[in-house]
């Protein structure tokens, strides 16, 4: 197959409107000029994206495939997004809702360093899902938050994962936080280690800074001893993302955060499919962790939604390595049971801030944890 495809969901009054859209998409997100100017040749067979298929799905919304060639796109991630949904994400109506890759995508975009199986290496944990604490709040001192990281890694969590709102406040300058939280985390990995645990606990420190700080910050992590990093690409871009994931140089893996992305998919006629965006992409972008929202918590995602991102993440069948998916969002020890039902082992279950009722006994929470994904 030499074109890749987006399929695409579109609004439309009947069968001609949406032919009409689908068209104007593919040479919006190609060569955005006239069809009747579109040079014959190379330009017009190659480059201009074609309309595969344009299918009604219900009363007002049909489902279009669109073919692009790899020479529409390059080498760069950012203009494959923009072939995928630049112009057309201004238009109204329009919703990307999967890709399916060829191989030169596949080739130029290969994805995470690590994903599922990865992670099982890098943890030690050989069976069942993931215990994540968030350490929290903003306005901690770097010293309480390392604390924080030694206990929740003392007593079993697999990954110490920041609060996406620590980033370089003055409360915790994140070259400080860094050090003490990683020197913490390796503290409790070597005691575990010593009493006979054969895992440990990843520390993923959060980058926070400038833009054209993220490669130097992600080295800060990884020099000071971290295990992975946060990253928000609704923030830095899922570019800055893929920079490091197919870095060699680099070698901790990432996990994504969805801050900042939630217009992309809360409309339902236009943006990102669910599954596509916190899916698709972060797979494409190279995350090893995708988080998300989970169903009844403080945010609106639905059981169809969630179950939608979880199979795009972890399908043999996406771009690159299989991923791990991380819901959370207002959750508790006492739903992770249903949690387990619905996601699994491969999952990384996050809890933040109701663990930090527990105070200085918050292991006891992540022991609670642990029993509570393995019962």
């Amino acid at each position: 197959m030499d074109r890749f495809e987006i399929t695409y969901r579109l609004f439309a009054d009947d069968q001609s409107d949406a032919e009409d859209r689908a068209a104007n998409i593919a040479l919006e997100d190609t060569v955005e000029i006239p069809r009747d100017v579109v040079p014959v040749g190379y330009i017009e067979d190659v480059v201009l994206g074609k309309v595969e298929a344009v299918e009604q799905e219900g009363e007002d919304s049909w489902l279009s495939r669109i073919s692009y060639h790899i020479d529409a796109v390059g080498h760069e991630l950012p203009q494959l997004l923009n072939v995928i949904l630049g112009n057309a994400s201004i238009l109204k109506g329009v919703k990307a809702i999967a890709i399916t890759a060829n191989d030169d995508i596949k080739a130029r975009f290969p994805g995470a360093q690590f994903g599922v199986d990865g992670l099982r290496k890098l943890t030690g944990r050989k069976s069942g899902g993931y215990v994540c604490p968030v350490i929290k709040p903003q306005g901690s001192s770097s010293e309480r938050l390392a604390h924080l990281c030694y206990l929740t890694a003392r007593a079993g969590a697999d990954i110490v994962k920041e609060d996406h709102g620590l980033a370089n406040q003055d409360a915790a300058p994140f070259r400080d936080r860094v050090k003490l939280a990683a020197e913490a985390v390796n503290l409790a990995n070597r005691e575990r280690a010593n009493e006979g645990e054969t895992t440990k606990s990843l520390y993923f420190a959060n980058i926070g800074g400038h833009s054209d700080q993220v490669r130097d910050l992600a080295y800060y992590a990884q020099d000071a001893g971290a295990h992975g990093i946060l990253l928000i690409p609704g923030l830095f871009g899922f570019d800055a993302m893929n920079r490091l994931a197919q870095d060699t140089d680099f070698n901790l893996p990432i996990m994504a955060h969805p801050s900042h992305l939630g217009p992309y998919v809360l409309s339902p006629d236009f943006g990102y499919g669910h599954g596509m965006l916190f899916g698709d992409l972060m797979r494409l972008a190279g995350a090893d962790i995708s988080v998300f929202p989970n169903h009844g918590g403080r945010f609106g995602f639905s059981v169809a939604e969630c179950e939608e991102i979880v199979s795009r993440c972890r399908t043999s069948g996406g771009l690159g390595k299989a991923i791990l998916p991380s819901p959370g969002g207002g959750m508790s020890i006492e739903r992770l049971p249903d949690m387990k039902d619905l996601y699994g082992e491969d999952c990384v279950y996050l809890l933040g801030g109701s663990l930090l009722r527990y105070g200085d006994k918050i292991g006891d929470a992540i022991k609670q944890m642990r029993q509570a994904l393995d019962g």
